[in-house]
């Protein structure tokens, strides 16, 4: 029963980890981290749609 329950309460391995000067990142981190960066650019540089012309009468 104890070695049941330390099995389960063992940390999860993070995966691969990035090492850079005195940051330490995982590599999935590091992957949302660009996405989200990626995704602001974008939004600050794709005009927004321009509004339905109305037609004069």
């Amino acid at each position: 029963m104890i070695t049941q329950y330390l099995a389960a309460s063992q940390p999860v391995p993070a995966g691969p980890v990035v090492h850079w000067g005195w940051l330490t990142i995982t590599v999935a981190n590091l992957l949302v981290i660009l996405l989200m960066i990626a995704v602001f650019v974008l939004a600050l540089l794709l005009p927004f749609p321009a509004p339905p012309e109305e037609e004069d009468r």
